[in-house]
């Protein structure tokens, strides 16, 4: 018989938790370019993901693919170097399995980063964008199916998505350290392909401010869960209709890598304040 989604989040967090013992309040999940912000977690554990029973791996470069425990701004905090996407064939339950698993470890606070396409005219390149709100526009959804009332409600509520009072935080702190925090909404689409220039007009009438193949489902996933949630994009490119540059993976991961350490220092302050 097929272990329950429940079953097989449990078997994965009793492993990790056998390598240390830690209760981690805050979980990461690091985008394309930016794992390197795991790098500033003290006493790390790195575990790869292909070790951790029913964890999928990954399989797109600028993602590590490995979970690392530690403590980074006095907080105890796992992080996940590398997501799944829906692209690489995995299903949206496999694609959230790293949110089950942030949440059974003891999670109540889920930070996602993203690399993004900058919609807005006040995006550009080495932007760090609050994500405030989102559209799924990836034509499902990851709690499409049998609903274990254990795991959270058959009908969440997303209103808001994102942590109001975090956000708020994040907006606070960003002065001091020189960043320019902008905000915005996101738009998740499944990939691979980039976007075409009509569809990326379509999206800015939408109210879309930056376009990204992932984060949507963990977030949905979140709030199923009961976890506060607080999200950033870094805009790597611009992605603006017609007037919009060829996008490509390798500059892609070489803008998100650049802007890496000042998210890490945002995120530094925010995680010694909640």
């Amino acid at each position: 018989m097929t272990q329950s989604l429940k079953a097989r989040v449990q078997e994965a967090a009793r492993f990790v938790q056998e390598l240390r013992e830690i209760r981690p309040r805050v979980g990461l999940i690091l985008g394309s370019g930016l794992g390197g912000v795991a790098s500033e977690i003290e006493e790390p554990l790195t575990v790869p993901y292909a070790s951790i029973p029913h964890m999928p791996v990954s399989t797109v470069e600028g993602h590590a693919g490995q979970l690392v425990l530690g403590k980074w701004a006095g907080q105890e905090v796992v992080s996940f170097q590398g997501r799944f996407h829906c692209y690489e064939g995995y299903s949206m339950e496999e694609v959230t399995f790293s949110v089950r698993l942030a949440k059974a470890l003891g999670v109540e606070v889920l930070v996602l980063t993203n690399a993004a396409g900058g919609i807005s005219p006040n995006l550009n390149p080495g932007d760090i964008m609050l994500i405030t709100d989102h559209i799924n526009f990836m034509g499902t959804n990851p709690l499409i199916g049998p609903n274990d009332p254990e795991l959270g409600p058959r009908f969440p509520s997303l209103t808001p998505p994102y942590d109001e009072e975090l956000g708020r935080l994040a907006r606070k702190v960003a002065p001091g350290l020189g960043i320019d925090l902008k905000e915005g909404v996101y738009v998740g689409v499944t990939g691979p392909s980039f976007e075409t220039p009509a569809e990326l007009m379509a999206f800015h009438r939408l109210g879309a401010d930056a376009v990204g193949m992932s984060t949507v489902p963990e977030t949905i996933v979140a709030r199923h869960a009961g976890l506060k949630v607080l999200a950033f994009s870094v805009i790597t490119n611009s992605a603006r209709g017609h007037a919009h540059e060829v996008a490509q993976h390798g500059n892609v991961l070489n803008v998100a890598a650049e802007s890496g350490p000042r998210l890490a220092r945002l995120l530094a302050i925010i995680l010694g304040q909640i």
